[in-house]
């Protein structure tokens, strides 16, 4: 199939083209066409002169818009599903759910286009303000670029078009180069549902000419960046005096005390959390922390639910873990984990590459200064750990340079408590992983993993600027 790219609205061939394989088959799946400098110029050309027509249009019609995109995106469920499962290997149980939760995320960005709202304040707070009232509003902040990652393609692009669209700013989409198909069908839904012409672009492309000339341009006012550290620093050395919202991965970790309600609810959920899309999510569970009092039992009841785990197609129902993104991601975990086991690591399951596949794998006897703890692993593997006690969990918890988000599991409510105070993350789960998530919450980030604000309401608000009035009643 050939796909286009979509610029300013319409659709358009390039003579260059991308080939996006099957992730499990290897088969090549789609063709797509290849943005260059002249499809990226007339994108961000469209964009800035629409940006007046979009931030005039009344709230309630671009919900309309929005709405009608969840629409046409309900109606082609199973074939985006499909599309997500072969491009990113993601077992299709998980690839649908995405598609599901883009259909929510954008169903709240309608839903908050309606609220985009000021507030008045009290001007007579200083004595010059006698006799003066104030308030502000929030305007749309013009061209934004979002640009999204491999391993949620379509709702990581949904969490950034969607608000643009709701806040009345032109978006210019840049998928991942492994995984553009969904990104594509976003774009197209949005042009389906008759957004102003030049409101909506997606550009394929390299990030040495599609994403350099996007971040770098004067006509943009916004970027949304999900990926890399490497990639989140260059954009802040590079971009300019733009507003930039990033999150940039994480390290995440879970506490296991050793008062809790449910140790096999406690097992089941932080192996979801370790596996689930092969460990590609930035909030995967990949340190666990458990008190020395039922270490031996978690860890024993943890291997058997791993082996349970069903490897396999990710189009068939039943697999729960599929390929990674590419060879290369899989010979890398290969070579961390050899590493960690020639340096004292155990390996109680798994621990091997089947081509694409690495095998989900269980360690212990690892010790900080190793790659599979200090750093984002990404990949279906996690390192169980003994405590002495709960607050030594928490603060080897704590002991990373990222910061996205933290889970514990505890039945006391002091300890609970502590936990929230002192993991320095935008999110603690309180007896859940660090990989649960709902797509209205505010997502923030600490230390090296940005602050991304993803929430349909406080991303909105990223993608506007205040503007204050002050009526002088004295003359």
């Amino acid at each position: 199939m050939d796909y286009p790219i979509i610029v300013a609205g319409r659709e358009i061939f390039t003579e260059k083209k991308q080939t996006v394989f099957d992730k499990y088959s290897r088969e090549a799946i789609a063709s797509v066409s290849i943005a260059g400098e002249k499809e990226v110029e007339e994108a961000l050309d469209k964009a800035y002169k629409t940006r007046k027509t979009l931030a005039e249009i009344p709230a309630h019609k671009r919900a309309e818009f929005i709405f009608k995109a969840v629409d046409i995106i309900k109606s082609k469920r199973e074939y985006i599903g499909k599309l997500i499962a072969r491009e990113a290997g993601k077992p299709i149980k998980y690839a649908l759910g995405e598609v599901d939760r883009c259909i929510e995320n954008l169903t709240y960005a309608g839903e908050e286009a309606k609220r985009i709202h000021g507030e008045t304040f009290p001007v007579d707070a200083s004595k010059a303000g006698e006799n003066r009232y104030g308030f502000f509003e929030r305007f749309p902040i013009g061209v934004v670029v979002a640009i999204s990652p491999f391993n949620f393609p379509l709702n990581l692009a949904a969490h950034k078009v969607g608000p643009a669209i709701a806040a009345g700013c032109p978006v210019i989409l840049k998928p991942a180069g492994l995984t553009p198909l969904s990104g594509i069908e976003l774009i197209k839904a949005f042009v389906e549902a008759s957004v102003p012409e030049g409101s909506v672009s997606v550009l394929a492309g390299s990030g040495s000419t599609v994403g350099e000339m996007l971040i770098r341009d004067k006509r943009v006012s916004k970027i949304s960046f999900t990926g890399s550290r490497e990639v989140g620093e260059h954009i802040t050395k590079t971009a300019g005096l733009k507003k930039v919202t990033m999150e940039l991965g994480s390290n995440s970790a879970v506490v296991v005390d050793n008062e809790i309600y449910d140790i096999d609810y406690a097992v089941k959920r932080c192996v979801l959390g370790a596996y689930y899309n092969q460990g590609q999510v930035c909030i995967s569970v990949q340190r666990i922390y458990v008190h020395k009092d039922i270490f031996k039992d978690f860890l024993v009841k943890f291997v058997e639910e791993t082996r349970k785990q069903v490897i396999g197609n990710p189009l068939d129902e039943k697999t729960d873990v599929g390929p990674m993104i590419s060879e290369a991601e899989a010979i890398r975990v290969e070579s961390w984990i050899n590493e960690a086991k020639e340096n004292g690591a155990e390996i109680l399951t798994g621990g091997k590459r089947d081509g694409v596949i690495y095998l989900p794998t269980v360690i212990t006897n690892a010790n900080d200064s190793m790659r599979i703890v200090k750093d984002e692993l990404f990949a279906p593997a996690v390192v169980i750990m003994p405590v002495d006690s709960f607050e030594e969990g928490v603060e080897r918890a704590d002991n990373s340079e990222y910061g996205l988000q933290a889970g514990v599991f505890t039945k006391n409510v002091n300890r609970a408590m502590y936990a929230f105070k002192n993991i320095n993350v935008g999110g603690v789960m309180i007896n859940d992983i660090p990989s649960f998530r709902v797509d209205h919450m505010p997502y923030g980030g600490n230390k090296g993993s940005g602050l991304g604000r993803e929430g349909a309401r406080f991303a909105i608000e990223d993608m506007t600027v205040l503007k204050a009035a002050i009526f002088n009643f004295n003359g």
